[in-house]
């Protein structure tokens, strides 16, 4: 059953996170050996329309009065999800780049 947050329902669709792994596994199967899964190369195609699906859901469940608004809302929430993982990687690879990299 969905949890209730702030902004209603909280829709989390245990198929999409399978479908999800299905085309993670496709494709680290076809870089370890093509002969494994030949067509491993269209689980990134199948990650891109899940992603599609999952942004375009979020953003027919948004409200705000206009664009602007809408715009700021939709990549505040981008910003809070993508920066600390990015910051968690791009900050430990600069320091061992200045430290093992002349």
């Amino acid at each position: 059953m969905p949890a209730e947050n702030d902004k209603g329902l909280d829709e989390y669709r245990l198929d999409i996170n399978g479908l999800r792994a299905v085309s993670v596994v496709a494709v680290i199967a076809n870089h370890f050996s093509r002969s494994i899964l030949p067509a491993g190369n269209l689980g990134v195609d199948l990650f891109f329309v899940i992603s599609g699906y999952v942004i375009t859901a979020s953003l027919s469940r948004a409200k705000s009065s206009n664009l602007k608004g809408f715009l700021a809302s939709f990549y505040a929430k981008r910003a809070k999800r993508l920066l600390p993982a990015l910051v968690a990687c791009v900050i430990p690879s600069a320091i061992l780049i200045c430290l093992f990299n002349p």
